[in-house]
């Protein structure tokens, strides 16, 4: 998961959107406190206007509020809203204070009025609005304050924060959804540099187009170019120096027969038998590293692998061997992701070897990328498999089937799978190259 492009995007998207709405659903419930608390102290403005415009003399010639707001509120003791108007021996307060009183929190204005918090009766917390009035230009100076419980404010801010809160873990998934979105899509030219990739395994020539990748994945496909191209020319050298090899070391192989040849003329039969066993063994490591250049430099070819198969068998019937066999050519006019030169050279010991040991019948066929050869031989047991692909022959066979080794490099070279097991309906070996390429 760590190593995970795609995840770790992921994860960070949605951790980053997590602390962006937790940030949003906090300082949203501020802002809604603040609103509120000011929606708290216009009502309190207005109530207090509403104070002031019925303050005068009631009938014994004492001031009074003639007309009392009408909100029940003010009528109930400690109910958390609250006027009083104080002064030079004056103090008219409602109902909903009973005996208590409000603390002037400030000096009042007499241009505006003040508001904020404080400490109210019955341990409540008030918002509170405040202004100094005069009745006229002789009368003291009155202060005119309103107070309301803060836990209003305080219970319609929670019940908001929880109600954000939900809409806000919505929002969250939605936006987290989104951000997998984005990254799938931002990722996608990644899957296809990886499907072209596919293709230069498969193809050494094959090369990206910057034009089929965005901006800030060209230069990606211009280091893969890159490196495809020293692949290509590495590829080329090695081919060019295996055939240099090969060459080379041709005269000193020569050489070597040669003096094996007057050994066994001079009757030094037994270092004759030695020396031709090395020039053997040399001459063949020298066609199978060959063999397997080839078919290393041809990746990416196709060939029709009834035709090839068709060329061979012609050879192979017109041997000792081969005349006495009947040959069942069931394969289809699929291509194989291979050369027809590495073809060839891959199937050729296979159906000699097939040849040699079956009593009547060989078959080739294919099925969905795979092809198949069988003889109705002795066939070998699953055991004995292995053994046969590691030493290069049949376990009754001295020196002759290095055929089998041979084409066993060749398909690892060209991205096949060789196995061997039992045929099903001749009863001897069947031999199956399956091209992991193939589709």
């Amino acid at each position: 998961m760590q190593r995970s492009l795609r995840v770790r995007l992921l994860i960070g998207g949605a951790f980053a959107v997590f602390a962006a709405l937790a940030v949003a659903w906090a300082a949203m419930g501020v802002l809604f406190e603040r609103h509120l608390q000011r929606q708290v102290e216009a009502d309190l403005t207005a109530r207090g206007l509403e104070v002031i415009a019925t303050l005068g003399p009631n009938p014994e010639g004492a001031l009074a509020v003639l007309s009392p707001p009408s909100d029940p509120r003010f009528g109930a003791p400690a109910s958390g809203l609250y006027w009083q108007v104080s002064g030079e021996g004056v103090l008219l307060r409602s109902r909903s204070l009973w005996d208590a009183t409000l603390a002037t929190p400030g000096p009042p204005r007499a241009d505006a009025w003040t508001n904020g918090q404080m400490e109210g009766p019955y341990e409540q917390r008030l918002v509170y609005v405040e202004r100094e009035i005069r009745l006229d230009a002789q009368s003291a100076p009155l202060t005119v304050l309103l107070g309301a419980d803060y836990q209003t404010v305080q219970t319609a801010r929670e019940a908001f924060a929880r109600e954000l809160g939900l809409f806000l873990v919505l929002l969250w998934a939605v936006l987290s959804a989104a951000a997998w979105v984005q990254v799938e899509l931002g990722l996608r030219p990644l899957e296809h540099v990886r499907a072209a990739l596919g293709a230069l395994r498969s193809q050494a020539s094959a090369r990206l187009s910057e034009r089929d990748y965005p901006t800030e994945a060209a230069p990606l496909a211009n280091a893969i170019n890159e490196l495809a191209e020293t692949r290509e020319r590495d590829l080329e050298q090695a081919k060019h120096r295996a055939a240099d090899l090969a060459h080379s070391l041709k005269t000193p192989l020569a050489a070597l027969s040669a003096q094996s040849r007057r050994a066994r003329e001079a009757g030094a039969t037994d270092a004759a038998d030695g020396l031709d066993r090395a020039i053997a063994a040399a001459t063949r490591a020298v066609e199978r590293e060959l063999a397997r250049t080839r078919a290393a430099a041809t990746r990416g070819a196709s060939s029709n692998a009834r035709t090839i198969i068709t060329r061979v068998l012609q050879v192979i019937e017109r041997t000792e061997a081969g005349q006495r066999i009947r040959f069942e050519n069931n394969l289809s006019d699929a291509s194989l992701p291979v050369s027809d030169d590495v073809l060839m050279e891959m199937t050729g010991p296979l159906l000699e070897n097939a040849t040699r040991y079956a009593t009547s019948r060989v078959r080739v066929s294919d099925d969905g990328g795979a092809l198949m050869i069988e003889d109705d031989g002795p066939g070998l047991d699953p055991s004995q498999a292995e053994a046969v692909l590691e030493r290069g022959k049949r376990l009754d066979e001295s020196g002759h089937g290095l055929g089998l080794s041979i084409a066993n490099d060749l398909a690892q070279a060209t991205g096949a799978d060789l196995s061997l097991d039992r045929a099903p309906e001749l009863g001897g070996l069947r031999v199956t190259l399956r091209w992991r390429t193939a589709s």
